[in-house]
């Protein structure tokens, strides 16, 4: 399953000097952050996801402060074009329409979905109702084989050991026995649902990546990992 979003680490153009700060992009009211196939994604919608998700990093020294902030509006355009985009697969594919949701009201986002997904998609996730469904459509689309299910369950004994089992140590890999597992008819659909999630989430990852190639974005608003800008980093 790929999670993070892939970004480039190739050497970045037109880097300022050492110590000096990278230009400062302007913004205007009422401007646009980005075009989606010649439609504006109004800035005001990222200054709300700026408003609404505190700041990761404290930076005290002005220039790195102010380096901080352009990266943050960058990673912000980016969960709302996520959430545009996936409004417009819904429309497209007969989803019902999602409720808006006050960018205030953004959810809480795991450790563990982050690290599933990278920060950009799991806050568009979290805040956005058309990217929940539309991943729960692309999951429900998904087949999985019974000689799929059989081979996870074969390949990841460790995933299997009966309670019992665990508590007293037994290494899945060496002298366990069959009874320290947990039978295959009983994990069956459980493996089911976790490998239709996972072939899902990559499904939905191949769309954003097809999905992404409609978008424009205005300076200052670039993907956060992108090269062409001063301040690009690999990051999630």
């Amino acid at each position: 399953m790929t999670g993070p979003l892939p970004v480039g680490d190739e050497p970045t153009p037109g880097q300022p000097a050492p110590g000096q700060p990278a230009p400062t992009t302007h913004h205007t009211p009422g401007g646009h952050a980005a075009l989606v196939r010649g439609e504006a994604v109004l800035e005001e919608r990222v200054d709300a996801v700026l408003d609404a998700v505190p700041a990761r990093d404290r930076e005290t020294r002005p220039e790195a402060a102010a380096r901080a902030q352009r990266q943050r509006r960058r990673w912000a355009t980016q969960v709302v074009v996520v959430d545009e985009l996936a409004r417009r697969a819904c429309a497209e594919r007969g989803l019902a329409p999602p409720p808006e949701v006050s960018p205030t009201r953004v959810l809480a986002v795991s450790g563990t979905e982050v690290a599933d997904l990278g920060s950009i998609v799991a806050v568009a996730l979290a805040h956005s109702p058309a990217v929940r469904a539309l991943l729960a459509a692309f999951e429900a689309e998904q087949q999985v084989s019974e000689r799929a299910a059989r081979a996870y369950y074969d390949r990841n004994p460790d995933r299997f050991l009966t309670p019992e089992a665990l508590r007293r140590g037994v290494d899945p890999y060496a002298v366990a026995r069959a009874r320290d597992f947990r039978p295959y008819a009983e994990v069956r659909d459980a493996v089911v649902r976790e490998l239709r999630r996972a072939v899902g989430r990559q499904a939905f990852f191949d769309w954003l990546d097809r999905a992404r190639a409609a978008v424009e974005y205005a300076p200052g608003h670039e993907h956060p990992g992108d090269p062409s800008h001063p301040d690009h980093e690999h990051r999630h």
